[in-house]
């Protein structure tokens, strides 16, 4: 699937240098209870892969088009929501990108371009995503990308430890009633218009 500057695609092996070093990056994983070894890198990768496989769809690896080598970003896309948290099953949105492609749009423009795959080629109903409640720079993406947040149904994720400052969690919806088919969609304009792009530095 290709955006105006983005490739989002199945994973390689050869992601796996590039996706190992963004999850061992502390900057990255703040959000998150700690960094990933490579075995744990190696196995998230097989376990994306399996999703594609199972439902056809996931969290796909995002790669900036015109770049030689061709320089992967992270991963932007769809996940399956199961377990004990109080609002699965649901189809969750997710992203993570190394921190040297923060600030370009990237996260919002794959992410658009994974709305309208789910609500225009899946026929979703809904979509929903979270995060720990101190995390500002998520939290803002979902809010541009249309998604809103009812404090009634934040929520202690059940993974972490009460006392943890990341158990706090919010969530964010996204009706496919909202969603606009039909065209260039119009959060697309919202992503370019909120975030400069400046030069994407060559690897």
């Amino acid at each position: 699937m290709r955006t105006e500057r983005l490739l989002l695609r199945r994973w390689r092996a050869s992601d796996l240098e590039p996706f190992a070093a963004m999850n061992a990056d502390p900057a990255v994983m703040e959000y998150f209870p700690a960094t990933l070894s490579r075995e744990q890198s190696t196995a998230m990768i097989e376990w994306m892969e399996s999703s594609f496989e199972e439902r056809g769809y996931g969290l796909w690896a995002v790669e900036l088009s015109g770049q030689s080598p061709p320089a992967l970003a992270g991963f932007v896309g769809l996940n399956h929501v199961k377990g004990e948290l109080p609002f699965a099953p649901a189809v969750e949105l997710g992203w993570r990108l190394a921190e040297r492609f923060w600030g370009q749009g990237i996260a919002c423009e794959a992410a658009a371009a994974s709305i309208a795959f789910a609500f225009e080629r899946l026929a979703l109903g809904e979509l929903v995503a979270y995060t720990a409640a101190v995390n500002g720079r998520s939290r803002r993406l979902m809010e541009r990308l249309g998604m809103t947040n009812d404090p009634a149904e934040d929520f202690m994720h059940p993974d972490l430890p009460a006392e943890s400052s990341l158990a706090p969690h919010v969530l964010y919806r996204l009706g496919a009633a909202d969603w606009k088919p039909g065209g260039r969609p119009p959060m697309l304009d919202v992503c370019a218009g909120a975030t400069p792009t400046p030069p994407v530095q060559k690897s």
